[in-house]
This record gives C-alpha cells, sequence and structure tokens, in this order.
C-alpha cells in the first residue's frame, strides 16, 4: 500500500500494489480526470513530483514524446512502487457517482447477435451498482491490460451484467473473449464513464449508436423508458451499420419498450437504422436509411439538436463527425455525452 499526495490537496489517498494511480483515486472519491481508462486517450496525465511508477504500457497512445521528457505519466497506466507526491488539476465533474471495484465474475451466456458482435452475459460475485450508459474494464485471462465494454443492461445495482461486444480481427482482447466457453472467469472492474443517464435533464433524449456502441446506447434507452423521471420524454434512437447482416439492436429496443410499459412504450422511441454501405438496389428493411448515421441525423433533426440532451458512442469516425455536427449545429457541450473509447 502505498500513499499517494496530490500538490495543493491536504489529503493524500491509498493505492494498493495492484492498482493504477487513476483508478485509485476514483475509489477514494477524488475527480481524477478521465475517459478511456486503457492509456488511449491522454486524459488522466499528472505529473510525478516526487516517487516512482511502474508504467503499465510505455508505448501508449495517450502519451506523447514531449510528455514523456516533462515526467507525465498516464494515471490509467502507472501503479506506484512508492509513495508519490503528483500535480494534477482535479474536478468535481469526474467525481465517481459509483464507486468503483472489483469482483470476479462467471460467464453465464453468449448469444451471437449479428456475425460479429455478441452478447455476454456475466454473473459477478459481488453486486456493481451502475447508472445506464456506464461501462466496466475486464482482465480476461492471458490478456495484457484490461479491456473497456460499456454494459447494456439498465443501470442499478445487479450481480448481472450484460456486454454487446463486436469481434475485432486479429484482436486479442476480443479474440479471447469470444473463446471463452460459459462457466470461465473474468475480473471486472467497475463502473466507469462519464456518459451515464442524466435523469433530471427535461430535454427529449438523443442516441447515436454505430457497431458495438449499440451497448450503452440500449442500456441508456432502458434505463429511460424505466426512470420515473423520464416518462414523459421522447426518445430517437438512431443506429449505423456498414450492411444489412451488420443490423441489430431493434428486437432488443421493442423488448425494452414492451417491459417498460406495453402500451405505451412504443409510442415514445422512435428507431432509425442506417447503413453505409449498402449495395444499390438490394431492398432496404422498413424505416432503414443508406449513408451515414450523422448525415442521416442531421438531415432529419438539424433544426432540433439544441433541444436534445444526446449520448452516442461508435467507431472513432463516427464519433469525430458526430462533435464535428454538434459543434456546427452550436448544441451546448453540457448537453452532449460520450465516453471516448470505443
Amino acid at each position: 500500500m502505498h500513499s499517494i499526495a496530490i500538490e495543493g490537496n491536504p489529503a493524500p489517498y491509498s493505492c494498493t500494489d495492484h492498482d493504477t494511480v487513476l483508478r485509485a483515486g476514483l475509489r477514494a472519491g477524488l475527480g481524477f480526470p478521465y475517459e478511456c481508462n486503457v492509456g488511449s486517450c491522454g486524459n488522466c496525465k499528472f505529473e510525478l513530483l516526487e516517487g516512482e511508477v511502474d508504467n503499465l504500457w510505455p508505448e501508449s497512445p495517450g502519451l506523447s514524446d514531449k510528455d514523456r521528457l516533462k515526467n507525465r505519466w498516464l494515471g490509467c497506466q502507472s501503479r506506484a512502487k512508492t509513495d508519490l507526491r503528483i500535480k494534477l488539476r482535479t474536478s468535481e465533474h469526474y467525481r465517481a457517482i459509483h464507486t468503483p471495484l472489483i469482483t470476479r465474475a462467471v460467464l453465464k451466456r453468449h448469444t451471437m447477435l449479428t456475425h460479429d458482435i455478441s452478447e455476454f452475459v456475466f454473473e459477478c460475485e459481488t453486486p456493481i451498482a451502475f447508472s445506464s450508459g456506464q461501462y466496466a474494464l475486464i482482465q480476461l485471462p492471458g490478456v495484457k491490460g484490461p479491456r473497456a465494454y460499456s454494459m447494456s443492461n439498465v443501470g442499478g445495482k445487479a450481480t448481472g451484467l450484460e456486454f454487446q461486444v463486436r469481434r475485432i480481427p486479429e484482436g486479442l482482447g476480443s479474440d479471447v473473449l469470444f473463446g471463452l466457453a460459459v462457466g470461465d472467469s473474468v475480473q471486472i472492474d467497475g463502473p466507469y464513464g462519464m456518459a451515464y443517464l442524466r435523469e433530471d435533464a427535461e430535454r427529449d433524449i438523443l442516441l447515436v449508436g454505430g457497431g458495438s456502441g449499440l451497448a450503452p446506447m440500449l442500456s441508456l434507452a432502458r434505463g429511460a423508458l424505466m426512470s420515473e423521471k423520464l416518462q414523459s420524454q421522447q426518445i430517437h434512437f438512431l443506429y449505423g451499420a456498414r450492411q444489412l447482416r451488420d443490423l441489430c439492436g431493434e428486437d432488443l429496443l421493442k423488448d425494452a419498450q414492451h417491459q417498460a410499459n406495453p402500451t405505451q412504450g412504443a409510442q415514445r422511441v422512435h428507431y432509425t437504422s442506417v447503413l453505409s454501405n449498402h449495395p444499390p438496389g438490394e431492398e432496404l428493411p422498413a424505416g432503414c436509411q443508406t449513408g451515414f448515421v450523422h448525415e442521416v441525423l442531421e438531415a432529419k433533426h438539424a433544426d432540433q439538436l439544441a433541444s436534445f440532451e444526446i449520448y452516442f458512442a461508435g467507431p472513432p469516425l463516427m464519433a469525430q463527425a458526430m462533435i464535428k455536427l454538434l459543434v456546427a449545429r452550436k448544441v451546448p457541450m453540457t448537453q452532449v455525452h460520450f465516453d471516448q473509447f470505443y
């Protein structure tokens, strides 16, 4: 156990030998800035003033050569070897709404949704409290470093966690995950993420997903349908895929509508699927459009975007296009929620 002191903060916090500087800080109730939690975004940088750390991923893209020269480290990739003194600007925005915890979990079910997206259901030894839209870190056997996956079930305190994951060609993490047998165990650490459901927002809800970004959007839709505070809000759900074989989620969304309110759920949810690589002349399913999901979004809701509470998740190019569109449409960023790790 090591003590970590943040310059300017009155009280240090403790970090075990097996935890990271970032996650130990979040467990201690600190507003430690972060986003991806796996070394890519760079939002959890800190300056090391005293002490020694182990760098879990020396080549992590979230850290530049300039950062290294200035003795900056990534909180999510640093383990304390000694007591530390660090320089970091904390923010209440990042204070955990549910304290992250680590638990073992057993795979209970693996269901194929498309040719490359599966749903994995794990049963945790210890219940995890989370909000709809958040994610967890899964440490897979034989894989160096955890992988971040969003829960797809509705938020609450649960031992059962559901994840919808796309298999990445030659992806070590997803290859191991897809190779797990029912009964195999993993370590789960969570929850994390800032793109959780804002139940106090009075605006209608816009959910935009692409690929395995379906999982957090489905969790948010389920959460909004079940929330007593959001019963008057309309839910607009756009899901982008490449081809027909990549489409999924509509049946799950319909099930969520029915479970929440068999008579009124369907009146509140408006689903649109979008295909970016659809062969000309091939028949489209009802309600399906072609193009990129951000383009269809702009065509449908261009003048109304600033009136929504907006959540999105998907591939990096989709996320970049979404941000560009929302900035151009002068949508206040306080109404926009996404986690940068997809």
